[in-house]
């Protein structure tokens, strides 16, 4: 499977929750091709002067990179890191935007868009969008419109509750564009301040001392790079399908609002471009996210052991599933008949220390168009049966499996198979 390719925007200094995702995005760098780093502003942080803060937490991440390599192929290089570490727009929102206006950040989003890469470019906004904004109308003023269609059809965003208005800029200008708003991000992590973070993650290394006390909710901008987590459980283009980072509809919604600081700024920001249209949280909300608590609590704080040991033994690492033979992380589709029993396998599934292997197949109701009951013997085992409904006839049935290690602390790693029931004749 192959990495997504992502830039995040973030108003370090606005709230330590940018800081302390900075750190958990360092820390699984090796599942990801970062494009770029860049600070921006955004409502809480109206101007931006410096890449100072962005510095020392790359700075902290060098001192543990020898480490992190014994444990995942994959790691970026501290030097890179820094040389895609620049200074987006310094104003906020679409002030800052116009005619003259580029800067480092918006620049490197048009020359990483331009790149001979069939991959889209996932640019996540931790604060404001309008390093991306800048870089759009550029792009427009200076290309044909088949050309600006191209460079468009490359770009995936996804924003953070919404932190100035040039999302609602870039929606209502530039409706084709792929654009997700996200507002179900608070309330999926441990309590704020608690023992996981002192203990598991604060305690742990020069990362681990760059992870700041929670000031309102920790991590709020995390969710941005793990809803393009590539650990087989979605593929992030298809949003419906839920992952780490929540789950979104097809459906877009009308005049998803920035949060209110926008407003106080100025009352018609976003009102000025109704109607616009963005893809939105389903009505799961947060529990999206906080459904794989487990998964994504010990990934980061193994990760974190990781980063203070050269000794690959004294880390857990994460088991690799097989599902029906298949060992890549793709998300799976099999056509079935209403009415038949099918046999699911996760032989050949390992772990890398040896550690015995836990399963756990589940129905995930709410990514499929069929909701009625499911039955799936033996939920827990290496091999399950399950029954195909006859009221399934033409309905999608998205199954969940679960593989979890007995390592410290227990990793887990996903598989999905998604089951496209015949229609009926």
């Amino acid at each position: 499977m192959m990495k997504p390719r992502i830039i995040n925007t973030t108003d370090l200094g606005a709230d330590p929750d940018d800081e302390q995702s900075m750190v958990r995005q360092l820390i699984c760098s090796n599942e990801f091709d970062i494009e770029g780093l860049i600070v921006s502003t955004g409502c809480w942080k109206k101007t931006q002067s410096n890449t100072k803060m962005l510095d020392k937490i790359i700075e902290a991440y060098g001192e543990v990179y020898s480490n992190l390599t014994v444990h995942a192929e994959g790691y970026p290089q501290p030097k890179y890191l820094k040389s895609i570490s620049v200074m987006g727009q310094t104003g906020y929102g679409m002030s800052d935007v116009g005619t003259g206006k580029d800067s480092p950040g918006s620049e490197l989003i048009i020359a990483s868009v331009d790149k001979d890469d069939p991959r889209p470019v996932w640019v996540m906004g931790w604060g404001g969008m309008n390093n991306v904004a800048q870089a759009i109308r550029k792009v427009r003023e200076t290309r044909s419109s088949e050309e600006l269609t191209k460079f468009l059809s490359k770009l995936r965003l996804f924003d953070i509750l919404g932190q100035d208005d040039a999302g609602a800029w870039i929606a209502k200008n530039f409706p084709g564009v792929f654009y997700i708003r996200a507002t179900g991000v608070y309330g999926w992590l441990p309590q704020k301040n608690s023992d996981y973070y002192r203990e598991q993650i604060q305690k742990k290394g020069a990362l681990g001392a760059v992870y700041p006390d929670t000031k309102y909710a920790p991590e709020g901008d995390t969710p941005a790079f793990m809803h393009v987590y590539p650990n087989g459980l979605n593929d992030p283009e298809i949003i419906d399908q839920g992952g780490w980072g929540g789950r979104f509809s097809f459906d877009k919604v009308e005049g998803i609002r920035s949060m209110s600081e926008v407003a106080k700024i100025d009352e018609h920001a976003e009102s000025t471009f109704d109607p616009y249209y963005m893809y939105g949280n389903t009505e799961e909300g947060v529990q999206a996210i906080k459904r794989w608590s487990n998964g994504y609590n010990n990934d980061f704080a193994a990760r974190m052991d990781w980063s203070i040991t050269s000794n690959y033994q004294d880390a857990n690492h994460h088991p690799i599933v097989v599902l029906d033979g298949d060992k890549t992380r793709k998300v799976l589709y099999r056509t079935v008949a209403a009415g038949t029993t099918i046999t699911l396998n996760a032989a050949g599934s390992s772990d890398p220390d040896g550690d015995g292997l836990h399963y756990k197949w589940s129905f995930y109701k709410e990514a499929g168009s069929y909701k009625g009951a499911l039955t799936i013997k033996n939920h827990t085992s290496l091999k399950t049966d399950l029954e195909i409904p006859l009221d399934a006839k033409g309905k999608s049935i998205h199954i969940i499996l679960e593989v979890y290690d007995e390592g410290e602390p227990n990793l887990y790693a996903y598989r999905r198979l998604i089951l496209n029931v015949k229609p009926s004749k």
